[in-house]
């Protein structure tokens, strides 16, 4: 939405010919910035509650800069995921108040939501191979104001790892359970709380674990009642969906 149009409905508004209802609905759901290549959602934080994220594979170096540039003075932060310690090198040399979550391979910039409740997001793992996928949720929820428990390593070929921590994992109000191979471990979890369970396969197995299927698959066929499924390694959809959750 350009200021012209913005200044108009104000002036109607001021005038009587519309009401607020009507103004915060076109400001809702008009504006986004034009950049050539990018059209960046300037409102998504007023719509959604959370501003844009920038997906960062596959997009240059300075697509990326440029989106962070103009995305500061329309959102309260921004955060890029899948991003490279490379790209990180050549926008810190610009962004000097950028910050990179190496494991989680996440880029942030700007102010983290402030948590307003107690309530716990507990990030399970089924080992340490899939740290990565479960950090990328971690470390997400927490950017969206929340309290985040990390419980990694612990898969159901050592199943006294989990219940040594079964307690942490039923205090949290969502458990995301991050796990590769056979994905068993999201069924386990989902058959020992009560509380939302948010499931992430990995591409983490040996060959007949086809890049994430087979416990893509297991998490869908889970007969654990109270369980969700995301994509292979989406572990930013999980963080997003559990702060959601513990948000409302």
């Amino acid at each position: 939405m350009s200021n012209t149009k913005l200044e108009e409905m104000l002036g109607d508004l001021k005038e009587g010919k519309l009401e607020v209802a009507d103004v915060m609905q076109e400001i809702i759901e008009l504006p986004f910035k034009d950049l050539g290549d990018t059209k960046l959602d300037t409102h998504r934080e007023y719509r959604k509650g959370y501003p844009e994220v920038i997906f960062c594979e596959g997009k240059s170096n300075e697509q990326v800069l440029e989106i962070f540039q103009q995305a500061k003075n329309n959102a309260s932060y921004m955060m890029g995921t899948r991003a490279s310690q490379e790209l990180y090198e050549f926008l810190k040399g610009t962004l000097d108040d950028i910050t990179y979550y190496e494991k989680a391979r996440i880029l942030f910039r700007g102010n983290a939501r402030e948590i307003k409740n107690d309530k716990i997001i507990a990030v399970v793992s089924g080992g340490t191979s899939d740290m990565a996928v479960a950090e990328e949720a971690a470390v997400t929820s927490q950017i969206m104001g929340c309290n985040v428990e990390r419980i990694y390593d612990v898969g159901v070929t050592g199943l006294h790892r989990l219940l040594a921590h079964l307690q942490e994992i039923r205090n949290a109000s969502v458990v995301v359970v991050v796990a590769g191979m056979e994905g068993a471990l999201a069924s386990v979890v989902g058959g020992l709380v009560n509380t939302p369970v948010i499931c992430v396969p990995t591409s983490v197995g040996y060959g007949s674990h086809m890049d994430g299927l087979v416990p893509l698959l297991a998490m869908l066929n889970s007969c654990a009642p109270g369980s969700a499924v995301q994509n292979i390694d989406n572990g930013f959809g999980a963080g997003y969906m559990a702060s959601l959750i513990v948000n409302q």
